[in-house]
């Protein structure tokens, strides 16, 4: 999938972005089943993992789990 595929699926972006242009946030996008991320700073990166991974990333970050590295 190319990159403006993915700008136009992208349909959030956090409201707790750190800065007035909202570059310092992660964007979510579903393609096919797959979850994609992106660094609205570097769009060309781009992580692709399932629904059941981003579930199990962000039940221990809910929990604390990954509070050392913020």
């Amino acid at each position: 999938m190319r990159v403006l595929e993915i700008q136009r699926r992208t349909s959030s972006k956090s409201s707790k972005s750190s800065n007035a242009e909202g570059s310092d946030c992660l964007e979510p996008a579903e393609h096919e089943g797959e979850i994609l991320l992106r660094e609205s700073d570097r769009p060309d990166v781009v992580v692709r993992t399932s629904r059941a991974k981003r579930r199990a990333f962000l039940g221990g970050a809910k929990e604390g789990e990954f509070d050392d590295l913020a």
